[in-house]
């Protein structure tokens, strides 16, 4: 039930909304005196279009602008005082695998893999919520700094929980979207290789928004193109069925994405529908070309028009090498070597030439002849033709329009999960082709709004179709799904542990339904969570403290974290990536891990003996870590430098 508003009309807003009648272009976004947004009218736009001459005002340019951007530019570069906190238990063969879950805000977790994975990613894909005018999940309120303006903007609920309300009526619809973009788009731009390129899944209401700011973030010179995904009839709009949504493509250097050998070629769909067919025909017909070919062409016929397999039906000739296509041999335009006889093997005779001669110059030809890939007619008075074959044309560019029934993802991770606890997720058929064309074989994929983890269960498809090692990061916020959710009645407490059990059950499946000599897949993943530093905060004044206390407050480590926590961050701040192996040893009673095999040696033992320096020095890692109160005196902290500089003077220490 709506409440009273018990004031008296806010007429400055009925005004703006008749002008915005009018002229939808002056009405903008602005904020106002507590910093919240709301909707404004420029007055300069307002001007020049109740004038008959153009109106003198602010120097124009060309540029995307809304309230909020220079604070959303701000967050990108400030630093967060967090870490990364292994979760073995959530984790699925944690020691070997070579993917990373995060969970957590995908803004902090950007910032914390920007040294451990610089220019290492190939490609990024992204899902960002859709603008709908519901609430965000994603809440950076870049300008809060005190419980005042969260309570006077409206953006807490009555226990106080972060609240960012994004309806089309609070003026802020696209700033606020537009702000939690940005700075993202700018980190995530840090993490591709030169070669890499980002695909970005969004809709019409933020497509324009979104091609621009990905412009100014990329440079619209590095702008690869659109692709438009049909889903399926939808019976739910007003006006038209929206049917379909975008994926914005933009590359890192699109000069290095040039220079690519083979780069985004995809496989044809229906290829193994047609080689299985030919080899049944085969095994029918032996060598009987001709009843093989005809078998071939029965089979093209009976296919439903949307069959993948139908698209190659001009494949319907055969010879001993298998299927292929004549093509035909006429040159374009004539060149002094494109004119030359060409003999029929029965005949002897020369065959019928095309106007401009032959598309090959004559050694090139003579070499198609003796590896028979020319096609002859019964005599010379049929024109021969180049045998195309189909293995020999597997892959193609891919479209910027397809369809994929949406339906379809739903309907096979319900089947998966044993439930309908995930509403539209991507489909990961789709997401495989974007991964089969837009990286190689060993490269890194990463989703910072994972979702239900479709991203990883395309990688793992891709990996097991061409027996790729590809590796992926994952990063999805520890978001409560809402009590009446089909999620909430599973049992699932966040979205994350719906991600994650989503890739544990897809890993299982895509492994068993492999040929059983082939080796397992790596279908696991570190699961790490976003947290506090794992410092804690020592620095006190005289007045704060007292003599008793003193000794609680000599360790700089917070009491509840592990080693293992203390590792990690010793990882990120080192910029060592994060799916190293690691191994535990004990040295003179004392935990030791050994990371990347002697990359780097760390102990965080509350005390070190001189025995536990020496051995680890004398393995000469590339780096070694202890903490900096397992040394009971400044002494033992020198002696211990000394060691190293002695035995292993090229090795980095530290301590923390």
């Amino acid at each position: 039930m709506e409440k009273l508003r018990m004031t008296s009309p806010d007429l400055t807003q009925a005004n703006i909304d008749k002008l915005a009648e009018l002229f939808p272009n002056v009405v903008t976004e602005t904020r106002d005196a507590d910093g919240a947004v709301k909707r404004a009218i420029d007055f300069d736009a307002l001007r020049q279009e109740l004038s008959d001459h153009i109106v003198e005002g602010p120097q124009e340019r060309y540029q995307l602008d809304w309230p909020g951007k220079r604070a959303a530019a701000f967050a990108a570069n400030a630093p967060i005082a967090k870490t990364l906190r292994p979760m073995r238990e959530e984790s699925v063969d944690f020691d070997a695998t070579k993917n990373l879950f995060i969970e957590g805000d995908n803004l902090d977790a950007l910032k914390l893999l920007q040294e451990s994975y610089l220019g290492k990613v190939k490609l990024i894909y992204i899902d960002p919520p859709y603008n709908t005018g519901n609430d965000f999940v994603y809440n950076d309120d870049f300008a809060a700094t005190t419980k005042d303006y969260l309570d006077r903007s409206g953006q807490v609920d009555n226990a106080g929980a972060r609240l960012t309300a994004n309806s089309e009526t609070n003026g802020r619809f696209h700033s606020d979207w537009l702000s939690m973009m940005s700075p993202r788009l700018k980190l995530a731009r840090n993490l591709l290789s030169e070669d890499g390129a980002i695909f970005m899944s969004i809709d019409d209401a933020e497509m324009g928004n979104l091609h621009r700011l990905a412009a100014e973030v990329f440079g619209e010179h590095n702008f690869v193109g659109a692709m438009v995904w049909a889903a399926g009839r939808k019976n739910d709009s007003k006006y038209i069925s929206s049917s379909h949504e975008y994926i914005l493509i933009f590359a890192r250097d699109i000069s290095s994405l040039d220079s690519r050998v083979g780069a985004w070629r995809t496989r044809k769909e229906g290829l193994d529908e047609i080689y299985a067919e030919y080899g049944r025909l085969r095994r029918a017909h032996g060598e009987d070309n001709a009843a093989v070919a005809s078998g071939l062409r029965a089979w093209y016929r009976q296919l439903g028009e949307d069959d993948p397999a139908k698209r190659h039906k001009h494949y319907s000739s055969v010879d001993e090498r298998g299927v292929f296509f004549p093509s035909d041999l006429s040159k374009n335009s004539p060149t002094s070597r494109s004119k030359y006889d060409v003999f029929h093997p029965v005949t002897g005779k020369a065959v019928s030439m095309p106007e401009h001669g032959w598309r090959y110059a004559p050694e090139q030809m003579a070499t198609l002849l003796a590896e028979n890939r020319i096609k002859f007619g019964p005599d010379e008075t049929t024109r021969p033709t180049y045998k195309r074959y189909l293995s020999d044309a597997e892959d193609e560019i891919p479209y910027s329009v397809f369809y994929v029934d949406g339906r379809g993802a739903s309907g096979r991770l319900k089947s998966l999960l044993g439930g309908a606890v995930f509403d539209n997720p991507k489909d990961e058929h789709v997401l495989r082709k974007i991964v089969e064309f837009g990286t190689s074989k060993d490269d890194l994929i990463l989703d910072f709004f994972a979702g239900s983890g479709t991203s990883a269960h395309a990688v793992m498809l891709q990996n097991a179709k061409d027996g790729g090692s590809r590796k992926y990061i994952l990063v999805q916020l520890d978001e409560i799904p809402a009590t009446h959710s089909n999620a909430a009645r599973e049992g699932y407490r966040t979205i994350a542990e719906v991600s994650r059990e989503r890739v544990r059950r897809a890993g299982k499946k895509v492994n068993m339904e492999r040929a059983a000599d082939t080796a397992p897949l790596d279908t696991g993943f570190r699961a790490l969570r976003i947290d506090t530093t794992n410092m804690a905060d020592v620095l006190r004044t005289p007045d704060e403290t007292n003599q008793l206390d003193l000794g609680e407050r000599t360790s700089s480590i917070k009491r509840d974290r592990t080693r293992e926590d203390l590792l990690f961050q010793v990882l990120l701040d080192w910029g060592l990536e994060l799916t190293l192996p690691i191994r535990r040893e004990q040295i003179d009673g004392r935990e030791v891990f050994v990371v990347d095999d002697g990359g780097l040696i760390a102990c965080f033992d509350e005390s070190v003996t001189p025995a536990v320096v020496r051995a680890i020095a004398e393995r000469q890692p590339v780096r070694a870590v202890f903490r900096d109160d397992a040394f009971a005196t400044d002494a033992e902290r020198i002696n211990a430098e000394q060691v190293f500089a002695e035995v292993s003077p090229d090795t980095s220490v530290k301590a923390i």
